[in-house]
């Protein structure tokens, strides 16, 4: 490739279409059994065998999903594939294959795609899935990524988000509200050094919260642990859009209510301080902030024992009869009607 320009940059036209697939792919190899032919025909071929198979896709916008002003291609990259991965996980399947469609803008260079595919490489390599296939095409409109992933599980142990039952205990993996204050964080920054003209941003003591924002993990982990303590989740879902909206997501497919507690809620002490510094109470960026990727699911009463040591899983509250209502109990005990106040990416602003 010549990159005599002069940027240095690779222009994406001089590789084309199906020579900057060749390019971008050249490096994935297959590593799942079932993947028979992946990337190079008009088709993947997939071999599933006896196992049910879950596909979920998640469409990245530039300007909406995500901001290349603070995000590095590598993490977006990794990113984009991540948060697909963590629907398949929240079905309680495993992951097998993604196929990855881009629109590229004009601005983007064979530079820019290959740091964004090293993201889409590592994110495969650690969860252990293969890149299938894919479109690439031109954008008017910023770059826009579309993932979709394939898993796996037996028909007994998929699990949905609308067969949740009375007394169940509701859980939930990590703790909650520190993508969001991460992405807080980042837009104040960002309006620093733009009104500065290039000031420093300050994100020092902030990592963990950066790393929620940027490099999200889907929780695998927790999916073995559940398996590993011999407990199917009676209904399971992953936290994109706040824990409140998701849990209403789960009551009103189940056709149930709910309390949960507030001093219940795992909360991580960066995340209550970067709340603080926004004159921002730590619990509203729990219920309503979004893109923490936990796993929120729930759980017979009889399983409790099999849990209740595990650091990573917090017990938070417990399915009621529908006409209950779905309420958070206060540090205070006052009960607060929970209404569904996650993101919508279709809200007018």
């Amino acid at each position: 490739m010549s990159n005599d320009n002069k940027t240095g940059l690779t222009s994406i036209a001089e590789l084309g279409e199906f020579g900057l697939i060749d390019h971008l792919t050249a490096k994935f190899t297959s590593k799942q059994a079932s993947t028979v032919k992946a990337i190079g025909d008009d088709a993947a071929i997939l071999d599933y065998n006896n196992e049910q198979v879950v596909v979920t896709t998640d469409l990245l916008l530039e300007g909406i999903h995500f901001n290349l002003t603070y995000t590095p291609l590598k993490h977006l990259g990794y990113k984009a594939v991540a948060v697909n991965l963590s629907d398949v996980y929240a079905m309680n399947a495993t992951p097998r294959q993604i196929t990855v469609s881009i629109g590229v803008s004009q601005k983007m260079a064979v530079e820019h795609m290959d740091e964004l595919y090293e993201g889409i490489a590592l994110a495969c390599d650690r969860y252990n899935v293969d890149l299938i296939g894919g479109d690439t095409s031109a954008s008017l409109t910023g770059l826009t990524i579309s993932i979709t992933a394939m898993g796996t599980a037996a028909a007994n142990k998929i699990t949905r988000r609308d067969s949740a039952e009375t007394n169940n205990l509701i859980c939930v993996s990590g703790d909650l509200g520190g993508a969001y204050m991460g992405l807080q964080l980042l837009e104040r920054e960002k309006e620093v050094f733009q009104s500065s003209g290039g000031g420093q941003p300050q994100l020092e003591g902030y990592e963990y919260i950066l790393q929620r924002q940027l490099k999200p993990e889907p929780r695998e982990e927790v999916v073995q642990l559940l398996d590993k303590l011999g407990i199917q989740p009676t209904s399971m879902i992953d936290i994109s859009d706040g824990l409140s909206s998701e849990l209403m997501h789960i009551c009103t497919k189940s056709g149930k209510g709910c309390k949960i507690y507030q001093d219940k809620l795992p909360i991580d002490a960066e995340t209550s301080k970067m709340a603080e510094e926004f004159k921002l109470e730590p619990i509203i960026a729990a219920l309503n902030g979004g893109e923490d990727y936990e796993l929120l699911f729930t759980i017979e009463a009889g399983d409790f024992e099999k849990l209740k040591e595990e650091k990573i899983i917090s017990v938070i509250g417990h399915i009621t009869e529908q006409e209950e209502g779905a309420y958070m109990v206060s540090a205070s005990g006052q009960e607060i009607t929970l209404q569904a106040q996650g993101w919508n990416p279709l809200e007018k602003k």
